[in-house]
């Protein structure tokens, strides 16, 4: 069905799509009948095989909707029907924020791919009007990110605060340093500015009851050197996940004429370096840190991909932008057939060096 109606929606410009879709499921999760329909349509089985505990919190199943989707999170009850695991809203900033002037999301239909340069926008972390545990085994997380106007060197102030904000509300929380779209954000990823940002969000979190979940989504972009430095820091501040891997700046596998587009690339063209970075990642911690898994997700055969390199759980985005909400369902049942193989989850095997990384050369 999708197939037959994906040509019509991709007529019209992709973020008034994008609202569209948003506000159709939000109007839909405000009714039993409408709820009821989606779940009828589009949910995933109920199967304990398919269950994950990561970081502390029970998934009834390892497929989530990536943050960017609903940034304000008012579509989570319609989203709750598609048959996710869980659901990451954001990313919110403190105050409201319009973002980058439009057009800023680029289809690429013939890499099966997205380049977008929204910048942030969002309506403020107050009008987040969510409340912990009320969407059943649904789980909800809340991506989190620096206002456009707050310097650098007080970045720590907002996420801070943020989490203060959102700690109600949310069953994880998860920290987007990495986003390629606002200008001078990936200079967090350094060294001693990550650490000393985690060392103050996870104090702010320790101070909180209870202790939720804090996550880190990385940068595609980075060098295994970096990445290294990455992981020191997660380990030094007790931080509880990664979540590998952001939108790219690089352009390898793009048609030349979005060679010149400004923005994060996502979509199948990311899918290969995403999963290396995954694989160095479970090697690099010998399994002990749990991943999130995403980037290029267009079908199961992606998704087990990610979890046998490594990933407890997967996300997707771009993927349901071109394989259409039918998608979650296929992943799931996919993993019931193949369960022998490739789930439940195993870590990888102790190593005493990780593998180098995919394209450890400058990304194109």
């Amino acid at each position: 069905m999708y197939s037959l109606i994906r040509p019509l929606l991709f007529s019209a410009e992709p973020e008034t799509i994008h609202h569209l879709t948003v506000d159709l499921l939000r109007r839909a999760g405000n009714f039993p009948v409408t709820r009821r329909l989606i779940h009828l349509l589009f949910d995933s089985p109920r199967d304990p095989r398919l269950e994950v505990e990561a970081f502390g919190i029970r998934f009834k199943n390892p497929v989530g909707l990536a943050a960017g989707y609903d940034k304000a999170g008012v579509a989570v009850q319609g989203l709750r029907g598609l048959g996710f695991g869980h659901v990451e809203v954001g990313t919110l900033t403190m105050q409201a924020q319009a973002g980058n002037p439009r057009p800023r999301v680029h289809r690429l239909p013939e890499a099966k791919a997205i380049i977008n340069s929204m910048g942030f926008p969002n309506p403020g972390v107050d009008t987040l009007r969510l409340k912990r545990g009320a969407f059943g085994d649904l789980r909800v997380g809340v991506n989190i990110g620096k206002g456009k106007d707050k310097p650098l060197d007080r970045a720590a102030e907002d996420y801070c605060e943020l989490v203060r904000r959102v700690h109600p509300q949310a069953d994880y929380i998860a920290l987007n340093v990495s986003c390629p779209n606002m200008v001078d954000l990936q200079k967090l990823q350094q060294r001693e500015p990550l650490t000393q940002l985690l060392q103050a969000v996870a104090a702010t979190r320790n101070s909180l009851t209870p202790r939720l979940p804090l996550l880190l989504k990385v940068s595609p972009d980075l060098s295994e050197a970096e990445l290294d430095d990455t992981l020191d820091a997660i380990f030094a501040t007790g931080v509880d996940g990664i979540i590998a891997t952001n939108t790219s700046t690089g352009r390898e596998g793009v048609p030349a004429r979005a060679l010149p587009l400004k923005g994060g690339l996502s979509g199948q063209p990311l899918r290969q370096r995403s999963t290396e970075f995954i694989r160095y990642l479970a090697q690099r911690t010998e399994g002990r840190l749990p991943i999130i898994g995403l980037g290029g997700i267009g079908s199961p055969a992606d998704a087990i991909e990610k979890l046998r390199a490594g990933a407890c759980l997967v996300q997707i985005f771009t993927g349901l932008i071109y394989a259409g909400p039918g998608l979650v369902r296929q992943i799931n049942l996919e993993l019931l057939r193949q369960q022998a193989e490739a789930y439940p989850f195993r870590r990888p095997a102790p190593a005493t060096a990780a593998q180098p990384l995919y394209a450890q050369q400058k990304v194109p």
